[in-house]
């Protein structure tokens, strides 16, 4: 009798949160045998999340993957998929996570979580350590749920991984995103807001559609779907990438922690000058970094180091940078006029600065030139727009800081 009173007990508790596991060391070190699986499009990917303890199954040997997924089991398979668990059931932050993240988002690690141990709460409701911990690192907004115990839908799934994405990686970009997402005949019935999340988490490679062409909005997420989504999240050899297509002015470009994006661009002008941009850090030898459509140019290697390092708390920039603006089809130079930095950088400006202007190149160029040296002479100077060709240059000066920038758009017909 004692016996049965027991089991009954563990499969309130597990009805409670779902399968998720109290003690994630139970199934590390032995194969995971479910009945209710063998089958299962997601069988693989299943057991490796268990073995891992993201998630675990029911006291009856049955997984039940197909069940819907919880808000709070949701955010706790998050979290826990950010760590690695150890043989004697500890758990830690993956290195790579905390690599990903902002210093503010470190700093509230180490300081407010500093002995967050990754388990439910005994006392008071279990998920709370949890939603907490996502919430100040910003990866959900607590405001938006009423009830943390709802099944979740595919869109809160595609408004969690946004906010994920946006402290841990970087956004694609907007409008190739959107693009992607049109295809899905049930999108308009999102608001306009879910649309972007849905959008971010298409092109990510992170969430599919379904085979009859729609993304599933209002439809709940299953246990087993809940896994392969955050596999994917936290491992991007796990997505499934989206080619860029030359012909729809698509391309790849260098994004965050070595990664790439697709960007798309609004003219084929823009298009030929993201080409000079790449010829334009070329120059520069190896004192350039090309971030996605922003080419940065270094004084030197130490200049480069310094403003590549993440982790540093005083911040430095570079002495010059050239710009592509996807988004408002405008383009821009800034320039640090510290000692040097015209010379270093006049090649690089100039080539650029051709390509753009065409005819009308040397009039920016002898502009550009003196507005330097006033700058540099340090004869203040009052922003200002002209026109050059048939684009309207919008010049921004900072005498204190000895920077000037060019914000470049085409004059509209």
């Amino acid at each position: 009798m004692k016996q049965w009173i027991a089991i009954a007990t563990i499969s309130a508790v597990l009805a409670v949160s779902g399968g998720v596991s109290f003690t994630p060391a139970a199934h590390a070190a032995s194969a995971v045998v479910f009945t209710d699986i063998s089958q299962h499009w997601g069988k693989a990917t299943i057991e490796d999340m268990v073995t891992r303890g993201i998630l675990d199954g029911y006291p009856d040997g049955s997984f039940r993957p197909n069940d819907p997924v919880k808000v709070d089991q949701f955010i706790k398979m998050l979290m826990l998929s950010y760590s690695d668990l150890h043989p004697n059931g500890e758990r830690s932050w993956k290195s790579t996570f905390l690599s990903s993240l902002s210093e503010e988002n470190r700093t509230i690690i180490s300081q407010d979580y500093r002995y967050y141990d990754f388990k439910p709460s005994t006392t008071g409701y279990w998920a709370k350590p949890f939603i907490d911990i996502a919430s100040d690192l910003h990866f959900l907004n607590k405001s938006r749920y009423s009830d943390f115990q709802s099944n979740m839908t595919r869109e809160n799934v595609a408004e969690v991984l946004y906010y994920t994405l946006q402290e841990t990686e970087y956004l694609e970009d907007e409008s190739f995103s959107r693009s992607v997402a049109q295809s899905y005949g049930d999108l308009t019935s999102a608001s306009d807001r879910m649309q972007k999340f849905i959008a971010e988490a298409l092109v990510k490679g992170i969430m599919q559609g379904y085979p009859n062409g729609k993304f599933g909005v209002g439809d709940v997420v299953t246990r087993a779907e809940a896994l392969v989504i955050l596999n994917r999240l936290t491992d991007p050899s796990k997505r499934i990438p989206i080619q860029p297509s030359a012909d729809k002015l698509q391309r790849l470009v260098p994004a965050a922690g070595g990664a790439q994006k697709i960007v798309v661009f609004p003219d084929k002008r823009m298009w030929d000058a993201y080409d000079v941009l790449v010829d334009a850090g070329k120059l520069r030898g190896s004192n350039y970094d090309l971030l996605g459509t922003t080419l940065r140019l270094f004084k030197d290697s130490t200049e480069k180091a310094a403003v590549l390092d993440t982790t540093a708390t005083v911040k430095t920039t570079p002495e010059a940078s050239i710009w592509l603006d996807t988004d408002y089809n405008t383009y821009g130079i800034t320039v640090v006029l510290r000692d040097g930095a015209r010379a270093r950088n006049k090649e690089s400006i100039t080539l650029f600065a051709n390509a753009l202007f065409g005819y009308y190149a040397s009039s920016f160029n002898q502009w550009f030139d003196a507005v330097c040296t006033e700058i540099e002479a340090g004869r203040p100077l009052a922003s200002k727009q002209i026109t050059v060709g048939t684009d309207h240059v919008s010049l921004l000066v900072d005498s204190a800081a000895k920077t000037v920038s060019f914000s470049i758009a085409a004059v509209k017909n």
